[in-house]
């Protein structure tokens, strides 16, 4: 709950941020990695080709945790009308195998190759009967040697994408692929850079929170909103 002490007077001032807005320029010149993950230009680690030998299965199974999971599945959620494969997310520790069937293609992700509940619950689901897609970075990790080991696909994950913005790459375009969308659809950064309300008001809410900040008129709360705002406005 918001307290009678956080001042909105700086979101309500109309200014422009020339300084603020030719450093986002600069910023979608250059030839970074992570802004060009979000156009279609980018080229993932696994070819839509090479996916057709499991979209002829109709029940997915995803495995992992956070923000290794959850992109995929609120692209299947919010999309669900659209998608006429089943898909199921283990995202939480389960010790429970009695009904484990043989049905599903698993697809286990965990970007670091070391997450313990990823790797629990992944044991719990592999088979023989099993087809199994690991995504994990191209390093030695726990994920990447079981997969070689059981001769499982890999997908390797770059590791200068992270958290909850991992949708846009391999974690979350990959699933999707499966559920019969495309992957370029959801890249719409291009578009979205273009649109100026969207631009401006990116800007503007950028320097508010600085403007308080210096002010020293913000409490944790604002604090707390600042880095994220900050961490998303250095993102793009």
């Amino acid at each position: 709950m918001l307290t009678k002490n956080i001042s909105f007077k700086n979101f309500d001032l109309k200014k422009k941020f020339k300084n603020s807005r030719k450093i986002l320029d600069k910023l979608l010149k250059e030839d970074n990695q992570i802004i060009k993950s979000l156009s279609k230009n980018y080229k993932y680690s696994f070819d839509s080709h090479n996916l057709k030998k499991f979209k002829k299965h109709s029940h997915f199974r995803i495995i992992g945790m956070g923000g290794s999971i959850l992109g995929a599945q609120a692209i299947y959620d919010f999309l669900a009308n659209k998608i006429k494969k089943k898909f199921s997310f283990i995202n939480n520790i389960n010790l429970n195998n009695s009904k484990i069937d043989n049905k599903f293609v698993n697809i286990i992700i965990s970007k670091s190759g070391n997450t313990i509940e990823t790797i629990i619950n992944s044991k719990n689901y592999l088979n023989k009967k099993n087809k199994n897609i690991f995504i994990t970075e191209n390093n030695e990790n726990y994920l990447n040697n079981l997969a070689n080991k059981i001769k499982s696909e890999i997908i390797h994950h770059n590791n200068f994408i992270g958290g909850r913005y991992s949708v846009m790459s391999e974690v979350g375009m990959l699933p999707a692929e499966l559920m019969g969308l495309k992957s370029n659809d959801f890249k719409q950064f291009n578009n979205l850079i273009k649109n100026k309300f969207f631009f401006q008001l990116l800007i503007s809410n950028v320097n508010s929170i600085l403007q308080l900040i210096k002010k020293k008129k913000s409490n944790s709360i604002i604090i707390n909103l600042y880095e994220k705002i900050k961490k998303l406005f250095l993102w793009f």
